[in-house]
């Protein structure tokens, strides 16, 4: 696992504190997933990723290379760029998850989820399967129960899921 949050991977090291009877090995690093270096070509079996959401909820106070400072344009071409690399990483017929979501910008909604998955089949994966994941901690997800019983707008994210 890596994250370009040293504070996300001491809090990820502390919940990997636990007895497995497989062999399996779990290293936690500090890292860029737009720049996976110390990875060879294809040597991963599973990606499981949640990405900020371009500039609407700051990950960091400015930690170098931090994404979710981004305004959505230039968000959209680094996640490109994750895309990229993760497809280098992963092993031919294994999967890579992806959850996120849409967000809003003066007013208007901005399909942000639509957007981060085109970046992935543009990197060659193809898409398996759609996942809508119901949403209850948005801020607005009350206001829009109350004004229109029949419809929630933005109270969900997509969990995408691709193969290689």
């Amino acid at each position: 696992g890596n994250d370009i949050n040293s504070q996300a991977i001491e809090i990820s090291n502390s919940n990997l504190q636990f007895r497995c009877d497989m062999n399996s090995k779990i290293i936690t690093r500090t890292a860029d997933a737009r720049d996976l270096y110390f990875l060879e070509n294809e040597c991963i079996d599973l990606i499981c990723t949640h990405p900020p959401y371009a500039n609407s909820i700051k990950y960091s106070e400015g930690i170098k290379g931090d994404i979710s400072l981004l305004n959505v344009d230039i968000f959209l071409i680094e996640m490109q760029k994750v895309a990229m690399e993760s497809y280098r990483v992963l092993k031919k017929g294994k999967q890579c998850a992806i959850m996120i979501g849409d967000i809003r910008r003066h007013g208007k909604v901005v399909p942000l989820g639509f957007f981060v998955m085109e970046c992935f089949l543009q990197a060659g994966f193809v898409n398996q399967e759609i996942i809508i994941k119901e949403q209850h901690n948005c801020r607005s997800t009350k206001k829009w129960e109350y004004l229109n019983k029949n419809f929630l707008m933005i109270a969900h994210e997509y969990i995408f899921v691709f193969v290689k």
